[in-house]
């Protein structure tokens, strides 16, 4: 094979074949109370919907089949301003159980030409902070709260769901600055029967607040799991300031248990979309999740 031709081939597997490689993740997570029925609950994120996508419209509305008892979407749904009656038709049926969403960067900014290369010596994060949104993010929270969902952009939260009493709270995107966690802080509610807490990009800011206040769970997407990444050494970049073991998929928040004991699980989805302008993944699949919420382990 010639070097043009495997560099060909090598282009079409990361920018068609793999970039439509859907799948669903799945993953239990301990974190319900002793004797509880698992809760599952459906983690979608950073779908990046343009009208032209329409295996990934297929794979969206197929998650309906699954009938999670709730889902999350962290953001970034739409990249173009004709997207959200897309998204509204593609989550179908998803819309009408009980669910919960906050925005990202690209639900307000339109995705912009730039070398991605950049993204190795430094992230995006704050080059929209002073710049007014572009795409029609409040007709897209318009569109799910109609439906029921919980818009939990700097908000708290509460919903009952498989027999369980759920406390929420979320922030705005924490990548383009606009979380406001003061509008939140404070104990989450110890009643509760589970404390979830919701953002786009998992800054440790952010997440450090969540866990020391009491959220159980912390959900996120962002990273797109590093999109492209080398088997054997993993993510390259992150875009945010987590650290890149912890790119994509569960891991503990903090690592290393504070002096009050307080961690968090945290979940970070890869996603299941790109930005128009780099349309390619290796390495790292475009996922959905379904968490299976069951019971903590006795200790």
């Amino acid at each position: 094979m010639s070097l043009a031709a495997a560099g060909g081939a090598a282009l079409g597997y990361v920018t068609v074949l793999e970039r439509n490689w859907f799948v669903l993740r799945q993953q239990d997570v301990p974190v319900l109370p002793p004797g509880a029925a698992p809760l599952r609950v459906l983690h979608i994120s950073d779908i990046h919907l343009t009208p032209g996508r329409h295996r990934l419209m297929a794979f969206v509305r197929s998650l309906a089949s699954l009938e999670p008892d709730l889902v999350v979407n962290t953001g970034d749904s739409i990249a173009s301003p004709l997207a959200v009656g897309h998204l509204t038709e593609s989550l179908g049926p998803l819309l009408e159980r009980p669910g919960v969403f906050v925005y990202g960067s690209n639900d307000l900014y339109s995705p912009k030409p730039g070398n991605p290369a950049r993204y190795l010596w430094r992230s995006s994060a704050g080059e929209h902070a002073d710049v007014e949104p572009d795409l029609p993010w409040e007709k897209l929270g318009v569109e799910m709260s109609a439906r029921g969902w919980l818009d939990l952009s700097n908000r708290r939260g509460r919903l009952a769901v498989g027999g369980l009493d759920i406390a929420f709270a979320g922030v705005h995107d924490p990548h383009s600055r606009r979380d406001r966690y003061g509008l939140i802080a404070g104990e989450a509610d110890p009643a509760a029967d589970l404390r979830i807490g919701i953002m786009h990009s998992p800054e440790p800011r952010v997440l450090d607040q969540f866990a020391a206040d009491g959220y159980d769970l912390l959900l996120a997407g962002h990273t797109h799991g590093g999109q492209l990444r080398i088997p054997g050494i993993g993510a390259l970049v992150t875009n945010c300031g987590i650290d890149r073991a912890r790119v994509r998929w569960l891991s503990m928040h903090p690592q290393a248990a504070p002096a009050d004991g307080r961690t968090a699980w945290l979940y970070v989805s890869a996603g299941l979309g790109t930005s128009p302008w780099a349309p390619a993944r290796f390495a790292c699949r475009p996922e959905a999740t379904l968490l299976t919420l069951v019971p903590r382990r006795s200790r």
